[in-house]
C-alpha cells in the first residue's frame, strides 16, 4: 500500500478516518512494558507499511534516551507522519524541539484531578496561545489535547475549544483519559466539539477501562471526528486503548469508511507487539485473536461448509490468518466430523458419522475438552472396526443345533 504524503487536511477532504497509532508512546506506558530499539524499529516499520498514516512515537521529556529513540525512528524515512507527546509546559516543549519529527501534541489537563496542585484549568489554558506559537516555530503539525475532556466541566471544555481554535492549531484531540464515557456520551462530546470548532480536525483518544474504547472510537468517527487514536492489540495504560485492528474493521464494516490500512497485515503486527510487550494476544480477541475463527457448534459448522458468511463477519484470510479446521468436541455435529476426516482421506457415511459423534461427545465429557485430530482419527477407526464386527456377526449363518 502506498502512503499519501502527510497532509493536514487530507482527512477532512476525503472523509477517510485518520488513525494515530500510539503503540510506541501510550502503548509502551502499559505497566511493565519496555520495547528495545530494535523492537521499536520493527513495530514502526510494520505500522507504516500497513498504511497507518500517523505514529505517536515518544515522550521527549523522559530524557536523552527517549529523544534518541524518537530521532532513530525519524531517520528511517517511514512515510508516515511522526509526532511526539508533551505536557502543556515550556520544559516539555523545549525537549520536543530536539526531536526531528513533523508533529507535536500538547496535552492540557481540563479537570482539577489531572492538574498539579495549585494550578487551575483556567490558568493553564491561559498559556495555550504562547505554547502553540512557540511550537509553530519548530513543527509543521500542531495538535492540542483536552486531557480528561470526558470529565471536564462544560465551561472549561468550551474555553479550551475556543482557545485552541483561535490559535489555528491543526487538530484538537479530546481524551477520555480514564475510559469514563459510553458511546452515547462520546457522540455528544464529539458532535458538540465539531459544532463549536467548525473546519478544524477533531480527534479522539479512548481508554478501555470499562471495555468501550473501540466502540467509543467508532462512535467518535460517526459523530464527526476526523481522527482517532489506536494501539496494536489495544495495549496501553491500565486496561489499554482502542485496538487498531478493531477500529479498522469496525470503521469499514459498520460505517462503510476505509481507513486505508491493510487489514491482512494486522495479525502479524499484533503478534510482533505481543512478543515485544510480553502481553499475549487474548485467545478470543476480536478481529485478530487466535480463537476468533474457531467453530465447534454443529449448526454453525454445517452452515459454514456451505457459506462462510453465515457465521463469520470477517474471514480469517481478511486479517492474514489461515482458515482453521473445525474444533471437534461436545457440541460438534456430523458435518464437522465428515469435513475434518475427509481432509485426511477418511470418508464417513451418515451412519458411521452418527456413531462416531456419540463416541466423540462421550470422550469430550470425560476429558472436559475438545479432541485432537489424532484422537478423532483413532476414534473413527475404533468405531469403524466395531461396526464391521457387529455387521459380520449379524450376517453370519446360525450354528446348527446339536
Amino acid at each position: 500500500m502506498t502512503l499519501l504524503p502527510p497532509n493536514r487536511s487530507r482527512d477532512r477532504q476525503t472523509g477517510q478516518p485518520w488513525l494515530v497509532d500510539t503503540t510506541l508512546r501510550d502503548g509502551e506506558q502499559a505497566a511493565g512494558v519496555v520495547f528495545s530499539h530494535y523492537e521499536r524499529r520493527r513495530i514502526a516499520q510494520a505500522l507504516a507499511e500497513a498504511g497507518v498514516p500517523e505514529l505517536e512515537i515518544g515522550t521527549p521529556a523522559m530524557g536523552e534516551g527517549a529523544i534518541a529513540e524518537v530521532n532513530d525512528l525519524a531517520g528511517l524515512g517511514l512515510g508516515a507522519r511522526l509526532c511526539v507527546w508533551c505536557r502543556a509546559s515550556a520544559d516539555d516543549l523545549t525537549a520536543a524541539t530536539r526531536c526531528e519529527v513533523e508533529g507535536v501534541h500538547l496535552a492540557f489537563p481540563l479537570t482539577a484531578r489531572q492538574l498539579r496542585p495549585g494550578t487551575s484549568p483556567e490558568r493553564l489554558l491561559g498559556a495555550l496561545p504562547e505554547l502553540v506559537a512557540r511550537a509553530r516555530e519548530h513543527f509543521r503539525f500542531i495538535s492540542v489535547g483536552g486531557q480528561d475532556a470526558s470529565r471536564a466541566h462544560p465551561p472549561i471544555l468550551a474555553q479550551f475549544l475556543d482557545g485552541a481554535a483561535a490559535t489555528g492549531v491543526d487538530r484538537i484531540r479530546l481524551a477520555d483519559t480514564v475510559g469514563y464515557l459510553n458511546p452515547l456520551q462520546t457522540h455528544h462530546l464529539i458532535a458538540d466539539a465539531v459544532a463549536r470548532a467548525p473546519g478544524l480536525s477533531i480527534g479522539f483518544h479512548a481508554h478501555n477501562d470499562l471495555g468501550m474504547a473501540t466502540a467509543n472510537a467508532i462512535t467518535a468517527l460517526a459523530a464527526g471526528a476526523t481522527s482517532v487514536d489506536v494501539t496494536v492489540n489495544g495495549l496501553g495504560e491500565r486496561a489499554g486503548n482502542a485496538s487498531l485492528d478493531e477500529v479498522v474493521a469496525g470503521a469499514r464494516l459498520t460505517l462503510g469508511r476505509d481507513a486505508g490500512v491493510d487489514l491482512s497485515r494486522l495479525t502479524a503486527i499484533g503478534q510482533l507487539v505481543a512478543a515485544a510487550s510480553r502481553h499475549p494476544v487474548p485467545l478470543a480477541k476480536p478481529v485478530t485473536g487466535p480463537a476468533s475463527f474457531l467453530h465447534e457448534s454443529g449448526i454453525h459448522c454445517a452452515a459454514l461448509e456451505d457459506d462462510r458468511d453465515s457465521f463469520e463477519l470477517i474471514h480469517p484470510r481478511d486479517v492474514g490468518q489461515s482458515v482453521p479446521e473445525f474444533v471437534i468436541g461436545k457440541h460438534s455435529g456430523t458435518r464437522a466430523l465428515q469435513s475434518v476426516l475427509a481432509r485426511r482421506g477418511i470418508m464417513l457415511d451418515r451412519s458411521r458419522a452418527r456413531a462416531l459423534l456419540n463416541r466423540v461427545r462421550e470422550r469430550a465429557m470425560v476429558t472436559k475438552r475438545a479432541l485432537s485430530t489424532h484422537e478423532l482419527v483413532l476414534l473413527s477407526r475404533t468405531v469403524a472396526h466395531s461396526m464391521r464386527v457387529v455387521k459380520a456377526a449379524s450376517s453370519a449363518p446360525p450354528e446348527a443345533e446339536p
